[in-house]
């Protein structure tokens, strides 16, 4: 298993064009792909699948969250090392 924490600077955080980017570039790899957060408020950790745009966008991550990218599979550290690429750039934004 490959796995690793990054935090989302991006200004709107995993929403709408930055949560469908994630997934599409998650679906490029047959690992099983998770990624979770702590919710602000409870402290509760909160997962989901990142080939699912519905349990991205359920994750509810703004500007300055933390997320926990988890990989296992035959191209586990090729899918970590795009997603977190992905987040780096801030999903092609500004």
């Amino acid at each position: 298993m490959k796995d690793t924490k990054i935090v989302v600077n991006n200004k709107v955080g995993l929403h709408a064009r930055p949560a469908s980017l994630f997934v599409q570039e998650a679906n490029k790899y047959s690992s099983d792909i998770q990624v979770s957060c702590k919710d602000p408020d409870s402290g509760e950790n909160r997962e989901a699948n990142a080939k699912s745009i519905l349990g991205i966008l359920t994750l509810g991550v703004y500007q300055g969250m933390e997320i926990h990218i988890k990989a296992e599979g035959d191209d586990e550290e090729a899918a970590v090392s795009a997603l977190v690429k992905l987040v780096e750039a801030n999903f092609g934004e500004d």
